[in-house]
């Protein structure tokens, strides 16, 4: 790759500070890619998929990630958070690079070092920075046996695939009325109004009989078990307070040492007659010890990271010790010490589970029908010309205005923009005055006309019926630049449908298999 970057003499060598950003988390754990188990796990191609396979296309997954390949990744992955994002990405990956051979789509040498100088993790101040590319390949790559042709590896795949992407669109079209219709839709203020119903409103009256209880524990049996419980050992190497605030080279460097420290304790627990307390001595670290926990709640030392617990619940009696396990500053490493089974319960245990769940499946069909019928109701009526307010009021519901909203978010202001970036979890959480199931609302109403009522709308324990009282044109001055962002917009949604439904397809052909379900 260093080669394949000097034939261009254009990109600009400035020496600035060291990568910022931590890419050894990354790197430094071998990540757990679903836990599939070792050996062949299914065919592809009429030939064997195993999982060293898969664990290298997940790796490069990984790699991927780390060098600011987001489309390139959210695309083969499928957008799926964790391991399935993993699995799947591995899987197209073997699909893309053997449908690209077959189309004879070969990236040229300067296609390549273009985008590889244009690539998110080697970026400076002025562009392209060799230092940066150069810390990467020592300190992220080489840890996990990766190398330069690894990044021209992955980088050829996105070549490929943008190729295929542009042969997939070439038929892909919008019409003037199709963008019209969508773009006032959009765009448009809905007035909304909601009769909500919940479920817990209808237990009165609900009576479980032991009849009942019966033929549901006897249909449910297999799934009426006690929580399996267990106890796990622990050491944890971590950054002292100081490392913790130090950043690029710096923070790289003594997570590297942690991860060699935490490697080099593995390995002596594969000593032979080794227990987990003798290398904790040798490396002078407090073995810590947990209570009884199971799956649903954690043991408190262990709610700092999802994913020890999680860990905790894949080893066996046969291998008790996990691989170094990293969390955001340092690493954990597990020892299962005892394992409570899961165990059938008796009726009687079960009784208080059983009547809960009954009374909860009950009172949720009785709200569901109680919302068809009110629809009906509302409808009717309206149609004989009732206004909507006594319409409402003659089904006994309280109604709820909604604050009036677009079903397409108005984009942010300029001031908005410099403001840091929230991560996901805060995006999704609603505005002030805005109701927690909104997009829920937005899809009940997206296709109705004004006065129009929605169906009844399971939501989670609850539900609702949607009466769309108006709907403004919008007035924006900036419509028509808006309506050119949002015509790209609907096509790139389409061009990536177009895209899914031939990765699907070509997985079909391949005659994809798992011998793991």
């Amino acid at each position: 790759m260093m080669k394949l970057l000097r034939r261009h003499k254009d990109w600009l060598m400035i020496v600035i500070a060291i990568l910022a950003i931590p890419f050894v988390f990354y790197f430094v754990q071998r990540p757990d890619y679903g836990a599939m188990g070792r050996g062949d796990v299914g065919q592809i191609y009429g030939r064997k998929l195993t999982q060293l396979e898969i664990d290298g296309n997940a790796r490069l997954g990984g790699l991927a990630q780390a060098l600011g390949m987001s489309e390139f990744w959210e695309t083969l992955s499928l957008r799926q958070p964790g391991n399935g994002g993993y699995g799947t990405f591995a899987v197209n990956l073997i699909v893309l690079r053997h449908e690209a051979q077959l189309l004879g789509i070969r990236p040229s040498p300067s296609e390549l070092a273009d985008v590889v100088r244009k690539l998110p993790a080697f970026q400076g101040e002025s562009g392209f920075d060799m230092n940066k590319f150069s810390d990467f390949v020592r300190a992220a790559l080489g840890p996990m046996g990766l190398g330069e042709e690894h990044i021209e590896q992955l980088v050829r795949d996105e070549l490929c695939l943008n190729e295929i992407r542009r042969l997939l669109a070439a038929g892909i079209t919008i019409s003037k009325g199709e963008l019209d219709e969508n773009f006032q839709r959009g765009y448009d203020k809905f007035h909304v109004t909601v009769i909500r119903f919940r479920s817990a409103d209808f237990n009165n009256g609900i009576t479980v009989n032991d009849e009942d209880v019966q033929k549901y524990y006897d249909a449910h049996k297999a799934e009426l078990k006690t929580d399996e419980k267990r106890k796990v050992q622990f050491v944890q190497l971590g950054l002292t307070e100081e490392q913790k605030k130090a950043t690029g080279k710096e923070r790289i460097d003594a997570l590297q040492k942690l991860s060699d420290r935490a490697t080099d304790f593995t390995q002596a627990l594969l000593d032979k007659g080794a227990d987990f307390k003798q290398p904790a001595e040798k490396f002078q670290l407090p073995v810590h010890e947990t209570g009884e926990f199971t799956a649903a709640a954690p043991d408190p030392q262990l709610k700092g990271d999802p994913q020890l617990s999680a860990a905790a619940f894949k080893l066996t009696v046969q291998e008790p010790n996990s691989d170094p396990i990293q969390v955001a500053d340092g690493f954990y490493i597990l020892h299962l010490t005892e394992v409570s089974e899961a165990r059938p319960l008796t009726l009687e245990e079960a009784k208080p589970k059983i009547v809960d769940a009954l009374k909860k499946s009950r009172s949720r069909e009785l709200m569901s029908t109680k919302g068809a019928e009110a629809v009906n109701q509302l409808r009717e009526a309206m149609k004989s010309g009732q206004p909507l307010e006594a319409a409402i009021q003659k089904t006994g519901a309280k109604p709820e205005k909604i604050p009036p909203f677009s079903l397409i978010e108005e984009e942010k202001t300029k001031s908005e923009d410099k403001e840091p970036k929230k991560d996901e979890s805060e995006d999704k959480e609603p505005k002030k005055d805005e109701p927690a199931d909104l997009t829920a609302i937005k899809d009940a109403v997206a296709f109705l006309n004004a006065g129009e009522i929605s169906d009844f709308s399971p939501s989670d324990e609850n539900g609702f019926i949607a009466i769309l009282e108006k709907r403004e044109p919008s007035t924006d001055a900036n419509a028509a630049e808006k309506k050119a962002a949002f015509e790209k917009r609907l096509l790139d949604n389409k061009q990536r449908v177009v895209l899914y439904e031939w990765l699907h397809d070509r997985q079909q052909a391949a005659g994809l298999q798992s011998t793991k379900g």
